[in-house]
């Protein structure tokens, strides 16, 4: 019998510390051999080996921050006698011109691992600065914004926590850790009813969602031993029409177990910031949202370097220009 966490996904998820530090430590070493290989040339031929310098990461842009865990990594693996003095916190909302930490050490070892530090506290911020949007335009339906699985390769695990520290909540985190029974799942199973029973003859207690296109399907659903009814693509009224079934259903049909708790009901599909709050309709638990991960721009964010205190370089490209 699987155990389930408080937000209803398995208990020991994948999502935890010990996964998500290896995580960072997989992608940062990845990252680096890619980007500075057997070494920087440019650095190397033109800053002297005791030139130490100082710098700031700084907010061109409003956002929020997620990424200094792989901040902090970056910089271990690159120069661990570098210092990275932190002014926030993950999850904190920035404004342009501030800054979000100080960094000292070898000059060298700075202009080294700039991009790749920058390029992960970008990413990572960019998504949980759209999850912030998304989160403040449902303020006060008691509705949570939900990632999916339409994440980066690689940066899955990343990705999740930053839509966290916006504000959002994570569905599950791979096939692997709770049953989703989707369109194709109820064609090749010859029907909701099979694909669900298959499902908890497999495993009874491991979280179970079904998706439901249309009203019909997601009654069928609320019969049965489902934890969560996704509610695919539909309009504001018929998501309306889908929770009051649910509702009733949940609670008169013979074949669903008395001590399940209440169905867990979840929206999704071409939700867009000008249409979610229409979507956050009373009953409804989640709105799921793939463009949290898989479209989020990048936050503006740069490195600003003093050297010798007195000579000031900006190490970000101009906007428009490739670095």
């Amino acid at each position: 019998m699987s155990s389930r966490s408080a937000t209803g996904f398995p208990a020991g998820s994948p999502a935890g510390v010990p996964a998500l530090d290896a995580a960072i430590s997989r992608l940062v070493t990845a990252a680096l051999a890619e980007d500075v290989g057997p070494g920087d040339v440019t650095a190397l031929a033109t800053i002297p080996e005791l030139q130490r310098a100082t710098g700031r990461v700084v907010a061109r842009s409003p956002g929020v921050l997620s990424g200094l865990a792989t901040a902090r990594a970056v910089i271990a693996v690159v120069d661990p006698e570098v210092e990275f003095m932190e002014s926030c916190v993950d999850g904190d909302a920035l404004s342009t011109g501030q800054t979000v930490a100080h960094i000292s050490g070898r000059a060298r070892s700075i202009l080294t691992l700039e991009r790749t530090l920058l390029n992960f506290l970008q990413q990572l911020s960019g998504v949980a600065t759209l999850t912030r949007r998304y989160v403040d335009a449902v303020a006060g339906t008691g509705v949570a914004i939900a990632d999916t699985r339409k994440t980066t390769p690689g940066l899955r695990l990343l990705q999740k926590q930053a839509v966290r520290h916006g504000g959002g909540v994570n569905h599950r985190i791979g096939l692997y850790d709770a049953f989703m029974v989707k369109d194709n799942h109820i064609i090749a199973a010859g029907g909701i009813l099979s694909a669900v029973a298959r499902a908890r003859a497999t495993d009874s207690a491991l979280w179970l969602t079904v998706e439901a296109q249309t009203v019909a399907e997601a009654l069928e659903a609320a019969t049965l031993a489902v934890d969560q009814i996704l509610l695919d693509n539909m309009s504001p009224a018929q998501i309306t029409e889908a929770v009051v079934a649910i509702r009733a259903a949940e609670t008169s049909a013979p074949s669903r177990p008395a001590s399940r708790p209440a169905i867990r009901i979840e929206v999704s599909g071409g939700v867009t910031l000008e249409t979610v709050r229409s979507k956050a309709l009373p009953g409804v638990d989640w709105i799921s949202i793939g463009a949290l991960t898989h479209s989020a721009p990048a936050l503006d964010l740069a490195l600003d370097l003093d050297l010798d205190g007195d000579l000031e370089v900006e190490i970000a490209p101009p906007a428009g220009r490739p670095a």
